[in-house]
């Protein structure tokens, strides 16, 4: 839920389009996901046709900006673009108010101890590793609530959503994507970016 953009660095789209990050500000106390994106949203550069692109927690929250900033597309990789579509483990967590209770120290362990049978190669490993080890414990904290409490009945326009048939955070079987690479994890965009940037390429051609 903290990744930067180091994890796009394998992203490549076709001319014409220039990349500009979004870096996470601090939530305020209490903040809402449409609220955070609502301040996120007044970092974008309105005065040229823009596209919106989330990975993961990201997508949902660009999901939120597009309602606040019309984009020439909003583009979600492994992520969702309804509250509806998170698992139904995810609701018995909020139910049971386990975001609250688990030590974050617990799961960035659990997300260390993740990348020895993950798919990416030594040197992504070790680039996650130091994501995971540098990432905002409190940050972790206001977003799991943030995402346990989201609330959105409204699909994104116009949408590229591209899911990983085997992505075992946000499963396929939850969502409805217009794109699926079928071998590909929660993180194709470092492990399966070859058969990403080939559709990304094609796409926004």
């Amino acid at each position: 839920m903290a990744a930067d953009e180091r994890v796009f660095k394998y992203i490549q789209l076709p001319g014409g389009y220039e990349i500009v990050h979004l870096t996470w500000i601090a939530p305020l106390a209490h903040e809402s996901l449409p609220a955070y994106a609502a301040r996120l949203a007044q970092r974008i550069d309105t005065n040229e046709p823009f596209a919106l692109v989330g990975l993961s927690f990201g997508g949902m929250l660009v999901t939120e900006i597009a309602k606040v900033l019309p984009p020439a597309r909003v583009i979600l990789i492994s992520s969702i673009p309804l509250s509806a579509h998170l698992p139904r483990y995810f609701r018995l967590a909020a139910a049971f108010r386990l975001h609250k209770i688990v030590p974050i120290s617990m799961i960035k362990t659990a997300a260390r101890w993740k990348r020895y049978i993950s798919g990416e190669n030594a040197a992504d490993k070790k680039l996650l590793w130091e994501i995971i080890d540098s990432s905002d414990p409190a940050f972790i904290r206001w977003s799991m609530e943030a995402v346990l409490t989201w609330k959105n009945e409204v699909l994104p326009q116009p949408l590229i959503h591209i899911h990983g048939g085997y992505d075992i955070v946000l499963p396929q079987r939850y969502t409805h994507p217009t794109h699926v690479i079928p071998k590909a994890g929660h993180l194709m965009v470092m492990a399966q970016h070859a058969e990403l940037n080939a559709l990304l390429q094609k796409l926004l051609a």
